[in-house]
């Protein structure tokens, strides 16, 4: 029999009617035996995320002792969700104990995981499926890795002995026992990490778009659905900005070759996007798959002649960014220069400073300059390997929309080209990109 692991965001978890629709979407197909959900998201405009109040609520305990306070409004969301689910069991003992619970342990990354675990605890009364709570079945390391073969195992464990159940997603523990949660959005993780140990014939991730968008909606209207990509394909969108999956969730199921399909639980009836293995993925002729970037990063553009002739030029200048555990993006390099690319976010002025004045010291550079708010934007497409003129056309698009290319880096695998803009011209570039290879 298939199994199919669903992972329900935050808005397909907002409040009781939505969560009606998402039983429909279950119920209607006996093979979506295990689900994974989101802390509720907003209902409407101006509301806030259940994650987000539960901040509120680790602020005020740290400030004056306890939450009660802020916890009160996450109460009564919970308890509106309740009652009109019309759910038996007393709720509001649950939630009695969790406050308790938070005010003990006063740890950020518990109180903020206690959405998903409320949430999953109301749906998996409301479907009737068994609760597994992921604090006993999800495990971290020492350094905030997930431990893989242990987590697996017991998911596994837990599976061979229910039919069917509710996960919440975003947390586990580590090795103390302490409550430990992935980064914003890590539900999507939570969702791979099921999918992998049970070997689900198909991860659904269902949320409120209609599947993998060409480019940012806010940018271009309407922009083309992608009917399918492989799983390199999505890992460069995701980590360039494209939200609709979390960038670390395909690791999980990547090594088990289990597709992942994006639906949207508002149009269940739409096809939405498929991803799929890259060894499985066949092109649909187009030459791009998508358009993504993020804003907000600064170039250190280092130029010495000979430079490639200098045995361990590279390392380092790498060595000096290790030194203040700053990661980089990319590297683009000449025979004789070569630039970091690194977010603004992990730049202080300070930072900056130490940096180049140790990079002075390591390698005495000929020149050296600093490029600030610059945008990086990825062109993404397995169809742009073995399609003549695909950068000339790329090139030519930005160069008619009148904006100045600040840096091209070209993966090896020929997947993508990433070109650095300014901040201002962000928006017109991926406009003239996405025109170019999509039409109007």
């Amino acid at each position: 029999m298939a199994v199919k692991v669903c992972k329900f965001g935050g808005t397909s978890m907002a409040d009781a009617d939505i969560i009606k629709s998402v039983k429909n979407i279950i119920e209607s197909d006996g093979d979506r035996r295990f689900v994974v959900v989101s802390a509720p998201g907003k209902r409407y405009s101006g509301d806030k995320k259940i994650t987000d109040m539960l901040f509120g609520c680790h602020k005020e305990l740290i400030n004056s002792g306890n939450c009660t306070k802020s916890f009160s409004a996450v109460r009564a969301r919970f308890k509106d969700i309740a009652d009109r689910l019309e759910i038996k069991s007393d709720f509001n003992a649950v939630l009695d104990k969790t406050l308790c619970r938070i005010e003990k342990e006063k740890s950020e990354q518990f109180t903020v995981s206690r959405g998903e675990y409320l949430c999953a605890r109301l749906v998996a009364e409301y479907l009737e499926f068994e609760f597994i709570d992921t604090e006993k079945v999800v495990f971290f390391n020492d350094d905030g890795t997930l431990n893989g073969e242990k987590t697996y195992k017991a998911v596994a464990s837990v599976a061979n002995v229910v039919r069917r159940a509710v996960f919440p997603g975003f947390y586990g523990v580590d090795d103390n026992g302490k409550v430990r949660t992935f980064s914003r959005g890590g539900s999507d993780i939570s969702g791979a990490i099921v999918a992998r140990a049970v070997n689900a014939s198909v991860y659904e991730n269902w949320t409120d778009v209609p599947g993998f968008l060409a480019c940012d909606p806010h940018i271009v209207e309407s922009p083309k659905i992608i009917e399918a990509l492989s799983y390199k394909e999505l890992r460069e969108l995701s980590y360039m900005g494209a939200g609709v999956l979390h960038s670390e969730s395909i690791f999980p199921v990547r090594k088990a070759n289990i597709p992942i399909q994006i639906k949207n639980t508002f149009r269940p009836q739409d096809k939405g996007t498929t991803i799929v293995p890259t060894s499985r993925y066949l092109p649909a002729g187009s030459t791009v798959t998508g358009i993504a970037g993020k804003k907000n990063f600064t170039v250190i553009f280092i130029e010495k002649s000979l430079m490639n002739a200098e045995i361990g030029f590279v390392r380092k200048i790498l060595s000096v960014i290790e030194s203040e555990n700053i990661s980089v993006e990319h590297i683009p390099t000449g025979i004789d220069t070569v630039s970091l690319i690194i977010e603004n976010e992990h730049l202080t002025e300070l930072k900056l400073n130490r940096i180049l004045e140790g990079i002075k010291c390591e390698v005495e550079p000929d020149f050296i300059r600093v490029i600030e708010n610059i945008a990086l934007i990825a062109t993404v497409g397995h169809g742009m390997s073995s399609s003549v003129g695909t950068s000339a056309r790329l090139f030519n698009a930005i160069a008619n929309a009148d904006i100045n290319i600040k840096m091209i880096d070209q993966g090896s695998s020929e997947l993508n080209i990433v070109v650095g803009v300014k901040n201002e011209d962000y928006e017109r570039c991926i406009s003239a990109i996405y025109y170019e290879f999509f039409g109007n």
